[in-house]
């Protein structure tokens, strides 16, 4: 959430500031919305004190035997009218708090100008791209089987078998160990999440139709971030221990809505997936240095496993909603010829922390922390990528060096 403080301001600057990244702020709703809200606080606020005192005058009057008709009358209508007035500013409010819910975060200054994805940044380019192979991973392994995942849940499913599913469970437990040898402390996370927290991390309430939501008012977590970031919601951490580098693997659920008909072959888009979530809660002054660090964070995974990559920085058009600067890392897919998105590495300064409330305290009061984080990485697509790029033309798939102790060799074989 964007601090209304900035919006009461400058409305204008964080209107421009916005319209980079293709939001309209409406200046005169929230300004017509927040001077209602100013008027009826006020009104509220007199109203109570002078029910104060004339309650106090009543007690008097009662305890002294005096006649109180009258004046409770008046307590009377007075209660009737700060109701009245009640109810109208907690309608204003709402329309207030839906307002700056529906708000995307500030671009940082130093991100990008664009329109869209094809405005975005290349940072740089890592290894080589050696694998001539031009056969995707379904049409290399078949113990990759989407028919059979169909049968049991739908399209956009499944089942990994023998030594497949046993190479992604290496791929699980060689990234944790990763993140927690860089500092991460590892937690395991419910898989469900409530509205509190999706909104907290800002997938709530604007794309509700993304998420899966159960019978019992809980949402399956899109993504670790959800559940990893709200351990600290309603929190004060201590500014001593920031940052607070917290990971975990989870299975993340995404209905994919507006994708339909896009990349639907494959381990590419899937309903659920594996994932390795990096996530940082920072000092406000240094965030986009610990930004940095998290982002080499995830590319040593892949120089690990010695795929080519590359950084790109988005623009602002292409930012998602809660972020306010995003580098992303693309993998190599050789049957695709081109790169493809393995992990999005995100800043996004107080914007989470003021809508989960997770501050901490300083010398000069309370402050908002920012928070930040990455795919460190996403399982499915690393196992793409590890079987494409490292497929011999004919029966097996090299397994890299930093691998081969998790699955206890130095091949796949596929059929």
């Amino acid at each position: 959430m964007i601090d209304i403080k900035k919006l009461r301001d400058n409305p204008e600057s964080v209107k421009q500031a916005l319209r980079k990244r293709g939001y309209d702020l409406d200046v005169t709703l929230f300004s017509q919305l927040d001077s209602a809200r100013k008027s009826l606080q006020v009104d509220v606020e007199n109203l109570q004190a002078e029910r104060k005192k004339l309650s106090a005058k009543f007690g008097k009057l009662k305890s002294s035997g005096e006649p109180t008709d009258e004046l409770k009358k008046i307590i009377d209508n007075k209660n009737d009218e700060l109701s009245t007035k009640d109810v109208e500013l907690q309608e204003i409010m709402t329309q207030l708090d839906s307002l700056m819910l529906d708000m995307p975060n500030i671009p940082d200054d130093s991100v990008p100008e664009g329109k869209d994805e094809t405005e975005n940044v290349v940072i740089n380019e890592h290894g080589k791209i050696l694998s001539a192979n031009e056969l995707d991973h379904l049409e290399i392994a078949d113990d990759i089987d989407i028919d059979l995942a169909s049968k049991l849940a739908g399209s956009r499913f499944s089942v990994l078998k023998g030594d497949m599913a046993k190479l992604q469970r290496s791929l699980i437990s060689f990234m944790l160990d990763h993140a927690i040898k860089n500092g991460y402390k590892e937690y395991y996370v419910p898989f469900m999440a409530n509205s509190e927290s999706l909104t907290g991390t800002g997938q709530l309430p604007k794309f509700e139709e993304d998420l899966f939501k159960t019978s019992e008012k809980l949402y399956l977590i899109p993504t670790a971030e959800v559940p990893l970031t709200n351990l600290f919601r309603n929190e004060f951490v201590s500014e001593k221990e920031l940052p607070i580098k917290v990971t975990s693997h989870t299975p993340c659920f995404r209905s994919e809505a507006g994708s339909y008909g896009k990349d639907t072959k494959g381990l590419i888009r899937q309903h659920q997936f594996e994932k390795i979530e990096l996530v940082q809660i920072t000092h406000p002054d240094n965030s986009m240095k610990c930004l940095d660090v998290l982002l080499s964070n995830a590319c040593e995974i892949l120089d690990l496993l010695e795929l080519p990559y590359q950084v790109i920085e988005l623009c602002t058009g292409d930012l998602g909603f809660s972020s306010a600067k995003t580098f992303d890392i693309e993998v190599w897919m050789p049957s695709q010829n081109k790169y493809r998105e393995i992990s999005s590495c995100s800043n996004f300064t107080d914007f989470q922390a003021r809508r989960a409330n997770i501050k901490y305290k300083s010398e000069s009061g309370n402050r908002y922390v920012h928070t930040i984080n990455g795919s460190g990485l996403a399982v499915g697509r690393c196992l793409i990528a590890l079987i494409e790029n490292n497929f011999d033309g004919s029966n097996s798939v090299r397994i890299p060096k930093c691998l081969q102790e998790y699955f206890g060799s130095d091949t796949l074989k596929v059929s």
